[in-house]
């Protein structure tokens, strides 16, 4: 696995996670040794979710995980989820959660990640503005995988916004490689999502999907925090890893799912980052 972590989409076998459930069954051990508690799992229709094992992992480890309903990126829709209405993916999601997904009983607990591209496509606004549409139905939360594209996440918002969703309640996954100009992220904090940071522990030198970002740092992603905590927005911080590759595992020299609490906290402390900020509890959340 040469070089694997600076490229670690080179290798089509460094993407089959899903052959890993003894070493991620390890992995949520040591995360619940590390004082964790939930994962909130979100891969949704099209990328594989599995959600007897998400049960099975969290009956053999008592973690509790949280699976997300709805469907990610438009290359990786269906014919059948190209032509749906927006009424027949609202049921879909809606019964995803209140019922059982994949042919189980098992029901997710949160809506996403749902996956969007730039420009998003027409298949793709479908899906947000049904996920805005069950999202008003049951007052769930939503996490957004936005396209590679500053704008990205403005568009969502609006799309989400026009059909009725709940900014307040919506996860914008990805900042760090999306938005890097302070007065463009501090514009869109103003607009009332939670502000997620989910790539700590990546430093890639080269990003497959995107050759133009140049990759930040764990410190350079903890100087935004420190910049939206000053500018009154730590009541709307999500900090996670996003591990989808094996290379990220413990088990093949990766930082694992302790990362945040073992490493990223206690630097976050050392920068000035407590944990009771205005009178406010700072919560550290770990996706």
């Amino acid at each position: 696995m040469k070089n694997i972590s600076k490229n670690p989409y080179s290798s089509k076998e460094n993407l089959l996670l899903n052959q890993e459930t003894v070493a991620v069954k390890e992995e949520l051990l040591q995360f619940k040794r590390a004082g964790g508690g939930t994962i909130v799992e979100n891969t949704t229709t099209g990328i594989n979710r599995d959600m007897k094992t998400l049960k099975w992992l969290s009956q053999e480890t008592g973690v509790h995980v949280v699976a997300g309903a709805g469907y990610y990126v438009f290359d990786t829709h269906s014919s059948e989820t190209c032509s749906m209405p927006v009424e027949k993916l609202t049921d879909i999601i809606v019964s995803e959660i209140e019922h059982g997904a994949d042919g189980t009983d098992i029901k997710c607990g949160v809506t996403g990640e749902i996956g969007t591209s730039w420009p998003i496509t027409e298949s793709e606004r479908r899906v947000l503005q049904a996920t805005a549409h069950a999202q008003a139905q049951l007052g769930c939360p939503v996490i957004i995988h936005p396209g590679r594209n500053p704008e990205a996440p403005f568009q969502v918002i609006r799309i989400l916004q026009e059909a009725g969703g709940d900014i307040s309640k919506t996860v914008m996954s990805h900042l760090d490689r999306t938005i890097f100009k302070s007065e463009k992220l501090l514009e869109f904090a103003k607009l009332g999502s939670y502000l997620e940071y989910d790539l700590f522990g990546t430093e890639m030198l080269n990003y497959h999907f995107n050759p133009d970002v140049d990759m930040p740092s764990d410190n350079e992603r903890i100087k935004r925090l420190r910049l939206l905590i000053g500018e009154g927005f730590e009541d709307r911080i999500v900090i996670a890893h996003d591990i989808h590759t094996k290379n990220r595992l413990t088990k093949f020299g990766g930082h694992g799912y302790s990362h945040i609490l073992t490493n990223i906290v206690p630097r976050m402390l050392q920068r000035g980052i407590t944990q009771h900020i205005s009178g406010k509890r700072q919560t550290l959340v770990n996706f």
